[in-house]
């Protein structure tokens, strides 16, 4: 058995974990309040793949809920704390080689507050009330064949 590469990310609400594994069967995973471990066969060589996860936080494990395609297994981790961090997934500061963070789809939630997004939605509507009365009607405009000086006819090709 090995672990399987995975990247993580963290919400307000959850932690999501991507198990990269192509073409898993007999995929089981168990959610435990501080602790998920997750085990499968995977690919055309059938490697089979166990990972056992020491959460940094508590998770409710009945809220808990993973999903299968193709390509990964992904796991979404209800928090029990909503709106609490988490630095980092694993309850221990040690790497683990086989867990990344997954930068695309990483938010500084944190960060966000009602404030930024009442001004960000003032500023779209402003956005959206300025202008166009003073644009041009082109729709009743002339058009205009020019002639250049360089669209004289081409010589046939023999």
């Amino acid at each position: 058995m090995q672990p399987a590469a995975a990247k993580w990310y963290d919400r307000r609400e959850s932690v999501f974990v991507d198990f990269c594994v192509e073409d898993s069967k007999d995929v089981k995973i168990h959610f435990k309040k501080s602790k998920f471990e997750f085990n499968c066969v995977s690919g055309t060589d059938n490697i089979k793949q166990q990972n056992s996860v020491d959460l940094f936080g508590e998770i409710d494990p009945k809220e808990s809920k993973y999903r299968r395609t193709d390509r990964s297994v992904l796991c979404c981790l209800r928090k029990v704390e909503a709106g609490k961090s988490w630095p980092r997934l694993t309850k221990e500061k040690s790497k683990c080689n086989w867990l990344s963070v997954d930068f695309n789809n990483w938010k500084d939630w944190e960060e966000e507050s009602d404030v930024d997004l009442s001004s960000f939605d003032k500023f779209s509507e402003m956005m959206n009330t300025m202008g166009g009365d003073d644009i041009p009607d082109l729709d009743g405009a002339e058009e205009h064949e020019s002639e250049d000086s360089d669209d004289e006819k081409m010589p046939d090709l023999e």
